[in-house]
């Protein structure tokens, strides 16, 4: 079984140009790769501003992927940029040792290691089997997008308060993989419900 280089951007980072497309600044979306200064960029957020008056300008957030540094860089819409094509294919999640998070692509068997630094908080939904979106550049993984939605077991919670109904406010609970969450007052412990990955919100009770 044939295992991707887990760190660095291996081989064609600096030289395989074809790699590489330019475009206008105003197209680029979160989760596209630019390049920068002999460097690679994850972009966090991109935003155009269009002023009544002056020039058109794109703000982009960004994260050095090499070392997790983050940057902001304003440009003309109109600038060209570098965009670095990337793989994004389904992984299913496997296990976590100390070379990192290792995932399997499910048709062709083929593991990748990823590294802490790239799935950051996101780790506390990595359950066994779990599918995620693994964006790759020349071999190595550089971004991951998790479901919108996954299925948690409360763990602990406050009891339901006697007259207390569905439409009172929410009260905190905690889930099995130690996220806090608020949650309406009729779900107890032990109930699994499912929860929006990128706020953490309480979204509906898991069904069966």
């Amino acid at each position: 079984m044939r295992r991707r280089n887990p760190s660095g951007l291996g081989r064609g980072a600096a030289n395989h140009k074809e790699a590489f497309v330019k475009v206008i600044a105003s197209s680029l979306r979160k989760g596209n790769v630019v390049e920068l200064d002999g460097k690679l960029y994850i972009v966090l957020n991109a935003e155009n501003f269009h002023p009544g008056k002056g020039t058109p300008t794109t703000s982009v957030d960004m994260r050095r992927i090499s070392d997790g540094v983050k940057v902001a860089e304003r440009w003309r819409t109109t600038e060209m940029v570098e965009k670095a094509t990337v793989d994004e294919r389904e992984y299913d999640f496997l296990y976590e040792d100390g070379e990192g998070f290792h995932f399997m692509e499910p048709t062709t068997y083929e593991q990748v290691a990823v590294s802490p630094d790239v799935v950051g908080d996101q780790k506390v939904f990595l359950s066994d089997g779990i599918k995620v979106f693994l964006k790759t550049f020349d071999g190595a993984a550089i971004a991951i997008e998790l479901p919108q939605k996954v299925t948690v077991e409360i763990t602990e919670t406050e009891p339901v308060v006697k007259g207390q109904t569905a439409s009172s406010s929410y009260k905190p609970a905690i889930c099995s993989n130690g996220i806090r969450v608020m949650v309406p007052p009729h779900i107890g412990a032990g109930t699994k419900i499912v929860i929006n990955t990128e706020d953490y919100s309480y979204v509906e009770r898991a069904k069966g």
